[in-house]
């Protein structure tokens, strides 16, 4: 089972190479995006020597809850595509992110479980409906920020109707981050270029990487192959637009929590609970 971990970056070179380290496996290659803005000389240094590594190409200036995210996600699933290594598995995980169990556990999880894809699937109209307005309204958020922004999307809200979901797909999603299997990262490549109108649909979104991938799959004859658990512990205990930065005190909480992944972690907060992490699933430094 040959997972490619497509990770999204844009600071802390030494925090992503300890997530590397981590998922080190014969049976994983890693696929990082590193933001446009950022100098990807500070990240490509402290990977010298690792073979399986491989810094995506197109890379994209990322803004918050804007498309570019998206942008990004698709254009690592391409660069994975293209390199034809033979991979069963995407896991889309951020530099934040931390692995919570040895990675041999989550690679023999993925055996048992072939052919399913792990990610939050909240219906948008019954389950998750703060997030509504997000795909009635127009957004534009992807557009750069120019004198009288968003007094102008504010008219056009009011003048025009609301959106429709193109192709009156079931919007659903929550958390951007998944392990899907190269077949389903296949299909999205595949629907996102013979359908540019959900491209543009979703350009209008705001945060459209927490609903996109999920409806695309929801509303394909994939559905009955996902599984509402996107394995990553994630605290939105605070109830503000990012989840809660996890410290030390929060370790009881992930150890119990049974997932594979957490996030989001700092080490310029707290190293210590990297630590605790370490020692809970025997991980020992080289």
């Amino acid at each position: 089972m040959k997972v490619a971990h497509l990770i999204l970056a844009h600071h802390e070179p030494l925090q992503l190479k300890r997530l590397v380290d981590r998922l080190c496996c014969e049976e994983a290659v890693y696929f990082i995006h590193i933001d446009l803005k950022a100098d990807i000389r500070v990240f490509t240094e402290v990977f010298i020597g690792y073979k399986q590594v491989y810094f995506i190409k197109k890379r994209v200036s990322i803004t918050w809850a804007s498309y570019s995210m998206v942008q990004a996600t698709l254009n690592g699933f391409a660069e994975i595509k293209s390199a034809g290594l033979g991979v069963d598995y995407i896991n889309l995980l951020s530099g934040q992110d931390y692995l919570l169990q040895p990675i041999k556990n989550f690679h023999q999880f993925l055996k048992n479980h072939a052919g399913k894809a792990f990610m939050h699937c909240l219906d948008v109209n019954k389950e998750w409906t703060e997030a509504i307005s997000r795909l009635e309204e127009y957004h534009l958020t992807n557009f750069r920020d120019f004198p009288g922004k968003y007094k102008i999307q504010y008219f056009i809200n009011k003048l025009l109707p609301k959106r429709k979901m193109p192709e009156n797909m079931v919007p659903v999603g929550r958390s951007q981050w998944f392990t899907i299997t190269y077949r389903q990262m296949e299909y999205i490549l595949a629907k996102m270029e013979a359908s540019p109108f959900i491209a543009r649909f979703f350009k209008l979104t705001w945060a459209p990487d927490e609903i996109i991938f999920q409806t695309l799959l929801f509303n394909s004859d994939y559905r009955q192959s996902i599984i509402n658990n996107n394995l990553r512990y994630i605290d939105w205990s605070k109830k503000e637009k990012n989840p809660k930065l996890l410290v030390t005190e929060d370790f009881q909480k992930i150890h119990e929590s049974d997932c594979f992944f957490a996030r989001k972690f700092d080490q310029n907060i707290d190293q210590h609970i990297f630590k605790l992490i370490d020692e809970s699933i025997g991980w020992q430094e080289a």
